[in-house]
């Protein structure tokens, strides 16, 4: 498997993927910003030229928002989301950034599991956040970016 920074002839696979992981997800035209943004930390995991996965974050002053982390169903509990965690922590390190944050939905068990291993702490709700009325849970992961 190959870690690198997204590209726009990933778009299509990152669309299909956003479709199969999340009830609303992130269009072409959503992709293509970020390709053109600055602040984003994108990367795509690859594994015999098919893009089976990607991690997103964007930079904000001295910290990163989680934006999603998604991999293909086929290819969940093989390590590819901890591996693109892995990728986007040594870039926040090598950027000198040492806190993050994200949301998740209160009720996606797994991913919440994920972010915990990563040392990812509780800090608050968003009721209703998401278009569905679900909470989001607000994590936090500071002063130890490099820990994992």
């Amino acid at each position: 498997m190959t870690i690198r920074p997204f590209a726009a002839a990933d778009v299509p696979a990152l669309v299909e993927i956003e479709t199969e992981c999340f009830s609303v997800p992130w269009t072409k035209g959503n992709f293509e910003e970020e390709l053109r943004n600055p602040a984003a930390r994108f990367f795509v995991a690859e594994e015999e030229g098919e893009i089976v996965g990607y991690v997103g974050a964007w930079m904000i002053l001295d910290e990163y928002d989680l934006a999603n982390v998604a991999v293909r169903a086929e290819r969940r509990n093989r390590g590819i989301a901890t591996a693109l965690l892995n990728r986007l922590i040594d870039e926040a390190a090598r950027e000198g950034i040492d806190a993050m944050t994200l949301e998740v939905r209160v009720g996606n068990v797994p991913a919440r599991a994920l972010y915990e291993r990563f040392g990812f702490e509780p800090a608050g709700v968003r009721p209703k956040y998401y278009s569905d009325g679900e909470d989001a849970l607000i994590l936090w992961k500071h002063n130890r970016i490099a820990e994992r």
